[in-house]
């Protein structure tokens, strides 16, 4: 599939630029991202998020729908970033996305709920 075709080459791009793997932060802005740690790249998660939120509010209201496509990019990206400072890739989340299909969303967060409580009673 060629988007999860993309997403690969854009992890491996990324695994590339880890500073322990000699990714130069002057000159790489996700080594950059990753050399100042998940500070960093957690802040820009969440500005992105939010200009994801307000990118789809002003198509709500007629703005181009190609600037929630281009702010959701940003998102995936910087969550990317993410992924990989903890050694995950696009193809984990995949897998999970596929582990769900299938289950409501629902009947997902009923299932999620449930193993939370098991493991609370179980720990106590």
């Amino acid at each position: 599939m060629r988007s999860n075709d993309s997403l690969a080459r854009l992890a491996d791009v990324i695994e590339s630029r880890k500073p322990a793997r000699g990714g130069d932060p002057e000159k790489s802005y996700v080594s950059r991202l990753l050399h100042k740690g998940p500070d960093a790249f957690l802040k820009k998660i969440g500005e992105e998020a939010t200009e994801v939120v307000m990118a789809a509010k002003d198509v709500d209201h007629g703005a181009d729908r190609s600037k929630l496509v281009y702010e959701v990019a940003d998102l995936w990206f910087h969550s990317m970033v993410a992924l990989a400072h903890y050694g995950l890739t696009p193809a984990d989340v995949l897998a999970e996305l596929e582990r769900r299909e299938g289950t409501s969303g629902i009947e997902e967060k009923a299932l999620r709920k449930a193993a939370a409580r098991a493991t609370e009673e179980g720990g106590s």
